[in-house]
């Protein structure tokens, strides 16, 4: 089975990597080909949705869809403009080029929605209804296309990255620590709720972690979180999920903006607190979550992506 492999990837961003990640660690049957903003070796650049990138050589990807015989959106929220509607045209236009070609559209572990504009919903309809097989990581996600035009059953899963995190641990740290994971874009309600927590308790040590460093935007946000923590806070780089564990692992206490964050915090047993961007956001949908319901629920959407495109 050749299948090409699309997402959020070769941006820096610690959580769509792991994703990545899981798609070739689980999936080893697959001849994948990954289409990345930044291509490593064997991997391929996105189409052009722009000028700069109408420089690169997109033709390659072309001929790579179609050899191709069929193409997975792999997990993540592709579909949804709360930062911007770019993001959503980006991924209907690779789907549109996908579907000029005859190839059939997996949407895996998608988080849909939730929308500003009605272009950014019209383009997640548009593939929706499309799509070969569907499956969602949150309730949210299920919800919300439940009553759209779509030619197959929606299978409501989680996120992937869950199995590949560690639930093992060499014991944490003896100190009271708090752990602050913010966006690029993280606003100033959650740094209004980091600063407050860092007067209410007293903390031994306040640890501002990056997922994706080399952002300036995090960059400048991670300064802040130093900033309003009164100087104490420390910054820390994080590029991969061994890392993350190991960061959240030391932690008494977790706020985060960042899902993969959460998933961690979930996983080794910590008391967290997510702060959504926008109501009905990915983030919200992990409030009160036990880790062996969502290992269960990603299990069940591998089998369905299995039998989707292997069977």
């Amino acid at each position: 089975m050749r299948a090409v492999l699309i997402g959020n990837y070769g941006v820096g961003n610690l959580g769509d990597e792991a994703l990545k990640e899981y798609f070739l660690k689980r999936f080893p049957d697959v001849k994948w080909s990954v289409l990345s903003a930044n291509p490593q070796e064997g991997e391929f650049h996105r189409l052009p949705a722009g000028l700069r990138s109408l420089m690169r050589p997109w033709w390659r990807t072309l001929r790579v869809l179609r050899k191709s015989e069929g193409v997975v959106f792999g997990g993540g929220s592709l579909f949804t403009d709360t930062e911007s509607v770019y993001a959503c045209l980006l991924w209907w236009w690779h789907a549109f080029v996908a579907r000029l070609f005859g190839k059939q559209l997996h949407l895996a572990f998608q988080g849909i929605g939730p929308f500003r504009t009605r272009l950014g919903e019209a383009c997640a309809r548009w593939v929706v209804k499309r799509a070969a097989s569907i499956s969602v990581r949150d309730t949210h996600s299920f919800n919300r296309i439940a009553g759209w035009e779509k030619n197959t059953k929606v299978v409501q899963t989680g996120d992937p990255v869950i199995v590949l995190i560690q639930a093992e641990n060499t014991g944490g740290s003896s100190k009271n620590v708090l752990i602050i994971i913010p966006r690029h874009n993280s606003n100033e309600r959650f740094i209004k709720r980091a600063q407050d927590l860092s007067q209410e308790y007293q903390w031994d040590e306040i640890h501002t972690l990056s997922l994706q460093p080399e952002d300036s935007g995090e960059q400048n946000v991670c300064q802040r979180m130093s900033e309003v923590c009164s100087g104490e806070g420390q910054v820390r780089c994080v590029y991969t999920l061994e890392g993350l564990s190991r960061e959240v692992m030391e932690g008494s206490f977790i706020l985060t903006q960042r899902y993969h964050g959460a998933l961690a915090a979930i996983v080794l047993g910590k008391e967290y607190e997510v702060l959504e961007q926008k109501e009905g956001d990915k983030l919200s949908s992990l409030r009160g979550s036990r880790r062996e319901i969502l290992v269960q629920l990603v299990q069940e959407g591998e089998k369905s992506l299995r039998g989707a495109i292997l069977e």
